[in-house]
C-alpha cells in the first residue's frame, strides 16, 4: 500500500515538473502537492511538508473571544479548556492545567492531564500524546493487547489489526513488517485469506472472489448486488422486478405525487440542536427558530423520547446527564446521572425506555434507565466511543469507534452478538444515525470529511456527501425524509443535502456560536411496535423487556405476560410451561373418556345402542 502511495505521488510530481504549465486549481504544496482551498490553514498538515499550516502561509492564528487558540492552528470553544480531553490534537488546550494527580493516577507530562494508573499500558493512549503506553510509563516495553482482531483482520506482531487484503501486497503496514513474513505460503488456508467467499492463491499473494450474483467490496467482502440501493430509485421502499421498480412508502408516511419523497404525516419535524449559547430548535425548512433551554450551555450529545417530549443532554467533556422538557414550559434542567468519564454520544430506547451513553472516560457503552434510578456499563474495552443509537424494534445497538482503530459495530441490546460493520477506510467518526425506513446506517467522518452510509448488515457502503467546504469540522447528524443534515464548527452552521447523493446542499442556519449535536423530533421516527426478544428472531407476544440491571451474570431478556400479575417469564421457560399445559390437558381428556368408557359400559344384551367409536379421530378413543 505504501508503495502505491508513493508512485501516484511520484507521478504527480513528474507530471507537474516536466509539463510546468500545469495549475493548482486549490492551494500548491512547496513540495509540488495539491490540496483544496478548504484545507488550507485548517489546523491538519495536508502537504507531505506541512507547508499548508506554515505560519508564513497562515500567518498569526485569530480566534474569538470565548475559543482557545490551539498550537495546532485551531480554534476551539474555551468550554474545551482543561476539560481532560484533547480536543485540538496537539494536547495544547490542555497543558498547563496544572492538576494534582493522585497516587493511583499518571501525569501526562505535556497536558498536566491524569490518567488512572489501571489505564496505563492497556494498549490504548490515555494521554494526548501517548505517555501512559510509552517506554517511560511501561518500562518492559510490552502492553496488553486492547483487543483481539476480527476475522477479516490480520494481526500484527505487535498486536495491530491491519486488513487481511494488506498481507503479502509487497509493501509493509505492520511496524514490525509482519504482515510481509512467510508470504510463499499459501494464504488461503488461514482463516480463508481473510475473505468472505472465494479465496484464490497466488505464486506471491492471494485475491478475494465473489460467486455469480454478488461483487466484491473493500478487497476481501462479498455482497449481493442491489439494484435499488446501487441506483437510490426509491425514497423508502423498493421492490425489483424484471427490470423494472415499484416504490412505496412506510406506514405514517405519504409520497409527494411531485417528487416521489415520502413525506411524514403530520406536523413539520423539529430539528433540536446544542451550542455554546444553549439549546434551540428549529423545522427542517430553516424557520421558526426558537430557544429551548438557554441554561444549557455548550455543544454536547442528545438524545430524545418523543412521546413526552423530553430531551437528554450531556454537558461536554463530563459525565453528568440532563432532562428537561420541550413542552414549552420555562422549566430548569434536571440532573438525571452523573457518569465517570466524559460523555460523547446519546441514544434513547423509545419502546424499553433506556438510556444508551458512549463514555470516553471509561472507554465503554452505558446504559440506564431513563429514569435515571440505575445504571451499568454495558460493553467495555473501546478505544474511543463516539456517536451511539438503537434501533429496539429489531433489537439492535450501533456505535462508532475512533482513536487507533476506527471502526463502526452493532451489537443486541443487551451488548451480545458484535458484529462489525465498517472497519477499513474509515478515520474520525465523530456522530451515526438511522435511517430506519431504509435500514441504513449514516456516519459523518471528520478525518474524511465525509457523510457515508451502510445497511444494517454492513454491506453497500456508499459515501454520499464529500467535502465541500462544510464538512471540514463536522459534529452532529440526523436523517430524516429524503435528506441528511449536519452541524458543522469550521463555518458555524447547520447543513443539510440529498441523502442519496449530496445533492441539493443548502445551510439551513448559519452563524451558529459552536454547534454541537442534531436530534430530529417527530412521531414517525420512534414507532410504537414489537420488539425481538433476546438472542433469536423470535418476537414476544406479550412484552419484551431487556433486564439489563440485574447485577447478577450477564445480561438477559425477558418475556412479560399481561396476565401474569407483571412477572417476567424468561423464553424458554414460557415456552416450556406453555408445552406442558398442552401434554397434561391431553392426558387429562384422555383420562376422562377411558373413565366414563368402563363405568358406562353398555351390557353385551344392549345390542341395539348404535356406538361407533371405531369412527373416532381421537387417537386415546379405542373400537370395542
Amino acid at each position: 500500500m505504501g508503495n502505491l502511495r508513493r508512485i501516484l505521488l511520484t507521478q504527480l510530481l513528474t507530471f507537474h515538473y516536466i509539463w510546468g504549465e500545469w495549475t493548482c486549481p486549490g492551494f500548491l504544496c512547496t513540495d509540488g502537492g495539491c490540496i483544496s482551498q478548504s484545507a488550507l490553514c485548517d489546523g491538519t498538515a495536508d502537504c507531505h511538508d506541512g507547508s499548508d499550516e506554515f505560519e508564513d502561509t497562515c500567518g498569526l492564528l485569530q480566534c474569538k473571544k470565548d475559543e482557545f487558540a490551539c498550537g495546532s492552528r485551531r480554534c476551539v470553544s474555551l468550554l474545551f479548556r482543561c476539560d481532560g480531553t484533547d480536543d485540538c490534537g496537539d494536547g495544547s488546550d490542555e497543558a498547563s492545567c496544572h492538576k494534582n494527580c493522585t497516587a493511583e493516577s499518571f501525569l501526562c507530562e505535556r497536558t498536566g492531564s491524569c490518567v488512572a494508573r489501571a489505564k496505563l499500558c492497556d494498549g490504548w493512549p490515555d494521554c494526548p500524546v501517548g505517555q501512559d503506553v510509552g517506554a517511560d510509563a511501561c518500562p518492559s516495553g510490552q502492553t496488553r493487547a486492547p483487543h483481539t482482531c476480527f476475522s477479516s483482520e490480520f494481526s500484527c506482531g505487535d498486536g495491530q489489526c491491519m486488513p487481511h487484503s494488506w498481507r503479502c501486497d509487497h509493501s509493509p503496514d505492520c511496524a514490525d513488517a509482519s504482515d510481509e513474513d512467510d508470504c510463499d505460503q499459501n494464504e488461503c488456508l488461514v482463516s480463508n485469506g481473510g475473505c468472505s467467499h472465494l479465496c484464490v492463491d497466488l505464486p506471491m499473494g492471494f485475491l478475494c472472489d465473489c460467486p455469480a450474483g454478488m461483487r466484491l467490496v473493500h478487497d476481501s467482502q462479498c455482497e449481493e448486488i442491489d439494484t435499488c440501493l446501487d441506483t437510490d430509485v426509491c425514497n423508502q421502499l423498493c421492490v425489483h422486478v424484471n427490470g423494472t421498480f415499484s416504490c412505496d412508502c412506510h406506514e405514517g408516511y405519504l409520497m409527494s405525487p411531485k417528487t416521489g419523497e415520502c413525506k411524514a404525516k403530520g406536523d413539520v419535524a423539529q430539528l433540536v440542536l446544542s451550542s455554546s449559547e444553549g439549546v434551540r430548535w428549529v423545522n427542517t425548512a430553516g424557520m421558526e427558530y426558537r430557544e429551548i433551554a438557554a441554561h444549557l450551555l455548550g455543544p454536547g450529545p442528545m438524545a430524545a423520547l418523543t412521546a413526552n417530549r423530553t430531551l437528554y443532554w450531556a454537558r461536554p467533556g463530563q459525565g453528568s446527564i440532563y432532562r428537561i422538557s420541550m413542552d414549552g414550559k420555562p422549566l430548569d434542567p434536571v440532573l438525571l446521572l452523573k457518569s465517570h468519564g466524559a460523555v460523547l454520544g446519546l441514544a434513547v430506547d423509545w419502546i424499553h425506555e433506556h438510556l444508551y451513553w458512549t463514555n470516553a472516560g471509561t472507554h465503554s457503552i452505558d446504559v440506564a434507565r431513563l429514569d435515571g434510578s440505575v445504571q451499568r456499563l454495558l460493553i467495555g474495552g473501546l478505544a474511543m466511543p463516539t456517536g451511539v443509537a438503537v434501533e429496539p424494534l429489531l433489537g439492535l445497538l450501533f456505535w462508532a469507534e475512533g482513536g487507533s482503530s476506527p471502526r463502526i459495530e452493532c451489537a443486541l441490546l443487551d451488548g451480545q452478538g458484535r458484529l462489525p460493520l465498517i472497519t477499513s477506510a474509515i478515520r474520525n467518526p465523530v456522530a451515526i444515525s438511522l435511517d430506519m425506513p431504509r435500514r441504513l446506517l449514516y456516519w459523518v467522518d471528520s478525518g474524511m470529511r465525509t457523510i457515508s452510509r451502510v445497511r444494517f448488515d454492513g454491506q453497500h457502503r456508499k459515501t454520499v456527501v464529500e467535502s465541500n467546504g462544510y464538512l471540514d469540522r463536522p459534529f452532529g447528524l440526523a436523517v430524516f425524509e429524503g435528506h441528511v443534515y449536519w452541524s458543522e464548527q469550521a463555518t458555524h452552521s447547520i447543513c443539510s443535502a440529498d441523502k442519496h447523493n449530496g445533492s441539493l446542499f443548502r445551510v439551513i442556519l448559519p452563524n451558529i456560536a459552536f454547534p454541537g449535536a442534531l436530534v430530529l423530533i417527530h412521531p414517525v421516527l420512534q414507532p410504537k411496535g414489537s420488539a425481538v426478544c433476546g438472542n433469536t428472531s423470535r418476537v414476544c407476544p406479550y412484552e419484551c423487556v431487556p433486564d439489563l440491571f440485574s447485577g447478577t451474570g450477564s445480561p438477559s431478556f425477558t418475556c412479560v405476560s399481561p396476565t401474569g400479575g407483571g412477572a417476567a417469564v424468561s423464553d424458554t421457560t414460557y415456552a416450556g410451561i406453555l408445552s406442558l399445559i398442552v401434554v397434561l390437558s391431553v392426558l387429562l381428556v384422555g383420562g376422562a373418556l377411558w373413565w366414563w368408557k368402563d363405568v358406562f359400559k353398555p351390557s353385551r344384551t344392549l345390542t341395539f345402542l348404535d356406538f361407533s367409536l371405531k369412527e373416532s379421530q381421537d387417537p386415546l378413543i379405542h373400537g370395542p
